[in-house]
């Protein structure tokens, strides 16, 4: 059956995936319209295609073993000069991403590998693209927040287009959102009631 590159990936739900998309797009990254907006837990990896059902079965395993987190995003951060990358940071999750990418990659499972970069969850909003492009993208996104919560992750498939979709999801354990979640956003909401504005 050949082979087939796959990822595996937290989307960024609406209205905030979208708006980072166009914004990405908008900064002059050719790339944008293939790749939903997303924090990473398996970057692109060619697997055979016949492994599929295996790597599937896989990743209920560790969604089974999951749990609904908050996510939230915060502010800019970037890669460079060791990658040409700008990115939305993680500030609240990232612990819980970092535990999750590990169940994925583990050496028992159908996707095992190694990072060519130490693990960093973050939010893609500009790679490759020139300089100042990149700096415009790190500027105007310093005040970007955006918050959920995550209830799950899921399977993406690259086609020969280019284009990302998504082959599975995959819910949590329980489906409880914990309290936290929801008590975060409100606590903010208090402090701040300035609207929310608008990755690899």
């Amino acid at each position: 059956m050949g082979t087939v590159t796959i990822g595996v990936s937290i989307a960024v739900p609406e209205p905030h995936g979208s708006q980072l998309q166009e914004l990405r797009e908008g900064f002059g990254d050719a790339a944008a319209p293939c790749i939903p907006t997303h924090v990473t837990l398996l970057p692109p990896t060619e697997v055979d295609a016949d492994e599929l059902p295996a790597i599937q079965a896989h990743l209920t395993e560790v969604a089974a073993a999951g749990r609904p987190f908050p996510m939230r995003l915060s502010g800019t951060g970037t890669f460079r000069p060791l990658s040409p990358v700008v990115y939305v940071r993680v500030v609240e999750g990232a612990e819980a991403c970092e535990w999750l990418q590990k169940q994925v990659r583990d050496a028992s499972g159908p996707v095992a590998r190694e990072l060519l970069f130490p693990y960093h969850p973050h939010v893609t909003v500009a790679h490759g693209i020139d300089e100042a492009a990149m700096d415009r993208a790190y500027e105007e996104l310093a005040d970007y927040e955006a918050e959920w919560p995550c209830t799950g992750f899921a399977l993406y498939e690259q086609g020969a287009d280019g284009m990302w979709r998504k082959l599975s999801e995959f819910p949590f354990g329980s489906a409880v959102v914990p309290p936290q979640a929801n008590a975060t956003r409100e606590g903010r909401a208090e402090l701040c009631d300035r609207p929310q504005t608008a990755c690899s």
